[in-house]
């Protein structure tokens, strides 16, 4: 990719999940979890359903509204008494005032629409990255931490496509009228066009603002940097996505089949494949550094003794702020597991006190034996150095400067 993503690694949407590794593939993953996950999918989709309510009640009554007007309005040529000097372009301009008032309510139902799929792309998109982890307390969380980014490309494509209605409702009034027909084509491809681009946009703005935590700065940017980046697979993946909707401009048996398949299972449906494809580019570009925990088994011993190593000369850079400390500079053996002296009773004798010593000293050679045993360690050896290399720093600079060098110790090292 030429331009890159930024602000997205590290700043998933993750409260209540932990993304774990796919080995064998995002799209294999992604079958897998929607064969073993069917039935909560039917579930969610139930939930979206629910929340598209007012937009279905919405198209109701525009339609009601059109066909009474039909039976009211005299649209049937054969009418000659009474006599209506002028029908030209009212049907059309019916049409128009129409969707004039009911598609900018729709605009207004896709808020309620929004909580629905807020909710349902953050539990699909748990199922996907842990590999079918689902609770109804996640579809709620999804709602309150995901709608707003959900409202914004949704209110965004919904404006676009009341005008698209409403520019096409012109153009027909433009030819029923016989008006200037070229300018309304014209009009009307580029609202197409444009609504077509600025759906695509909005789908990856739904799915960049829903994953990650980002300013709306980073979320316009990544999302025009995302389509540039898998243009082909972008067009694909929204045809393939938008299959329920293909399906319901068919006719006869075509569109009952989808009615059938929108209370079930089409939201689900759209949103999984849209989820898993942009899971597949996620991984591909935003995060292409998250590895299997298996992996680090496959480091040899000598890898692993080295960053053993590394990890504890880091921590004794650390210390060397804090200031020499005995307790730190040389190996003190744990007190865990450790012979411990048992408080005399009222009443003891020589041979308690003798065996009171003897385990005293027994104690005192053990602590002795793991000092000597550790003493070479990497963490007491660094440690240790950093500070006789300051030792010999303050003595070379005592010397330059003519004064007599006085003894480092470990109260007066950093004074």
């Amino acid at each position: 990719m030429a331009l890159g993503v930024k602000g997205l690694e590290g700043n998933e949407i993750a409260d209540d999940y932990i993304r774990k590794s796919v080995p064998e593939g995002r799209w294999r993953d992604a079958w897998d979890v929607f064969k073993s996950n069917f039935l909560k999918l039917v579930l969610l989709n139930v939930f979206v359903l629910i929340t598209f309510v007012p937009g279905i009640v919405v198209m109701f009554f525009r339609n009601a509204y059109v066909n009474g007007l039909g039976m009211v309005y005299p649209f049937n040529p054969s009418i000659s008494y009474p006599f209506y000097p002028d029908l030209i372009g009212l049907n059309e301009s019916v049409n128009l005032s129409a969707d004039l008032l009911f598609y900018s309510i729709l605009i207004v139902a896709g808020f309620f629409a929004s909580i629905g799929i807020a909710g349902a792309r953050y539990s699909i998109k748990r199922m996907l990255v842990t590999h079918g982890e689902f609770s109804i307390k996640s579809f709620f969380h999804g709602i309150k931490v995901c709608y707003f980014n959900t409202l914004v490309p949704v209110t965004l494509f919904m404006s676009f496509l009341f005008a698209t209605v409403v520019i096409g409702d012109w153009k027909d009034y433009v030819f029923a009228i016989d008006g200037n027909k070229a300018g309304a084509v014209t009009a009307y491809v580029f609202i197409i066009i444009a609504t077509v681009l600025i759906g695509i946009y909005s789908a990856w703005m739904f799915a960049v603002g829903t994953g990650y935590r980002v300013s709306f700065k980073q979320l316009f940017k990544n999302s025009f940097v995302l389509i540039l980046g898998t243009p082909v697979q972008t067009l694909f993946m929204s045809a393939f996505t938008l299959i329920p909707v293909w399906l319901f401009m068919g006719g006869g048996f075509v569109r009952t089949l989808s009615y059938v398949l929108f209370i079930f299972l089409g939201f689900s449906f759209m949103l999984f494949s849209w989820t898993a494809f942009t899971q597949w580019a996620f991984d591909l570009y935003v995060n292409p550094h998250i590895k299997a925990a298996e992996e680090t088994k496959t480091k040899s011993e000598k890898e692993l003794l080295k960053e053993k190593a590394e990890s504890e000369s880091e921590i004794a850079r650390e210390l060397l702020a804090a200031g020499k400390s005995e307790l730190i500079a040389r190996p003190i053996k744990p007190i865990e597991g450790e012979k411990t002296l048992k408080a005399p009773s009222l009443t003891f004798t020589r041979a308690d006190i003798a065996a009171a010593a003897e385990l005293r000293a027994e104690i005192s050679e053990n602590v002795a034996a793991y000092e000597r045993e550790h003493l070479d360690d990497p963490v007491y050896t660094e440690y240790n150095k950093l500070f006789a290399d300051r030792e010999k720093a303050l003595q070379s600079d005592d010397k330059k400067k003519g004064k007599k060098a006085k003894k480092i110790s470990s109260d007066n090292l950093l004074k």
